[in-house]
């Protein structure tokens, strides 16, 4: 068994591009089809069409029903997925090489010709409203549509890929069909294919997968900047008996394309993104406040957010907050250590390992570069990009990105046990907002 190394890109004749990582270590194909158009492509007040027209292709296909489509993906031993974001759309699975031919037929079914079915439509809109409010159950997940819609506000990306009770309950069926139309095009599609396939093969299944789509492109819209608002401000998501709090603490905080983008993830590392982090140092190894404590900053085609992540029992949540904003603040003004950059750039380079340790990791990574506007080599010099930071680098860039004077807090709890004393632990606190849980 041979597995040919470095992922190789092909343009196919409608217009779409497929991505080919060989390895046939395993008789396995996974198949992903991408789209570059995403839930910003959601009409106001309809939040969550993209990802409910996704959804629809396993709802009836050509002359497949929802339960046909069922008994045979499972027939063939294969897993079918879909997945809406901001700015892409992906859609694939993975199958065992000897039913790949079959799988191909019945993906390209899927992709080309849904039904739409008034009635497969009704259902999923119940289910999907269903598992909305359901999901007013997790309290991380309500900190994080709070986060964003805050963080975001009249911006695409303030809105949520799964939408809303409110507007997934007003999609029809004709509003799917429509936006297949406009957006499932062979030129606004990628196709990876990684695992125990040759290019040839790859080629021609691929051109059987998309040949069902129309050859043309959607019109594309330009997503804007997203602007920083400023100030200190408070989103607290009052929840009934909560003896325990979600937090998410952040500001506007990196594009892929700054200059100091990379120096940038290597400081935000070592402040928040690995167990022995300054923050988990502080706030469980010292305190035990939290569990967990954890700071991310996300990627996308436009900039996206900075933030910090904790979450205390409610008792403790006021003096947590004024702790990671004290931290916060020391990182901005005085960067990180030479010892902790060294330490950083040998965890980093080591783990990249296990970024790149299968094939369908390694393609993923050529998809993202086209998907979100990443710079070629974002990921082929890692560990290039990682050693060439520098401390003043990693300083500038967190001074530069990062503003302790825009800052959103969310938090959530219950409002009458410990609002007062979290307003209290935010110096120059400018606004405060009350928001029930179950309007998220």
């Amino acid at each position: 068994m041979s597995s040919k190394a470095g992922t190789r890109r092909v343009e196919l004749e409608g217009g779409a591009t497929l991505l080919l990582e060989e390895s046939h270590l395993v008789p396995l194909v996974a198949i992903t089809v991408a789209l570059r158009t995403g839930a910003l492509y959601d009409p106001e007040g309809r939040e969550g069409l993209y990802r409910y027209a996704g959804r629809m292709l396993r709802r009836g296909a050509g002359a497949l029903s929802s339960s046909d489509i069922e008994d045979a993906i499972d027939r063939l031993g294969s897993e079918i997925g879909v997945d809406a974001a901001s700015s892409s759309f992906s859609f694939g699975g993975q199958v065992i090489r000897r039913s790949l031919d079959p799988f191909v037929e019945l993906a390209g079914t899927l992709l080309a010709s849904p039904t739409f079915s008034e009635d497969e439509a009704a259902k999923l809109r119940r289910e999907s409203v269903a598992e909305l409010v359901e999901a007013r159950d997790n309290d991380r997940s309500l900190a994080q549509r709070a986060f964003r819609r805050a963080m975001f506000p009249n911006h695409g990306y303030g809105r949520f890929a799964s939408g809303t009770p409110e507007s997934v309950a007003a999609i029809t069926a004709s509003e799917a069909r429509a936006l297949h139309g406009q957006h499932f095009r062979q030129k606004n599609a990628m196709v990876t294919f990684s695992g125990d396939v040759d290019e040839a093969t790859a080629v021609a299944a691929a051109t059987r997968l998309l040949r069902g789509l129309p050859a043309g492109e959607p019109t594309l819209i330009e997503t804007p900047e997203p602007p920083k608002v400023a100030g200190r401000r408070l989103v607290f998501v009052d929840k009934p008996e909560r003896t325990q709090t979600q937090i998410l603490i952040g500001t506007l905080g990196t594009s892929a394309t700054d200059p100091d983008h990379v120096p940038l993830l290597i400081a935000n590392a070592v402040f928040g993104g690995t167990f022995t982090s300054r923050l988990m140092r502080e706030v469980r190894s010292k305190r035990g406040w939290s569990y967990g404590a954890s700071s991310r900053l996300g990627i996308d085609r436009r900039r996206q957010s900075f933030s910090m992540w904790t979450f205390p029992a409610a008792t403790d949540a006021a003096a947590c907050i004024a702790l990671e904003l004290e931290l916060f603040e020391a990182f901005v003004k005085d960067g990180i250590t030479a010892r902790e950059l060294g330490f950083i750039k040998k965890y980093l380079t080591r783990s990249y390992a296990f970024e790149i340790d299968t094939p369908h990791k390694r393609v993923h990574q050529a998809l993202d570069v086209d998907l979100y506007g990443l710079p070629a080599d974002y990921y082929s010099s890692h560990t290039a990009h990682v050693d060439a930071v520098t401390v003043d680098a990693a300083r500038e860039a967190v001074q530069r990105r990062l503003d302790p004077e825009s800052l959103l807090f969310v938090v959530v709890g219950t409002a009458k046990d410990i609002l007062k004393p979290i307003q209290d632990a935010i110096p120059r606190l400018s606004e405060t907002t009350v928001v029930p849980f179950d309007t998220l």
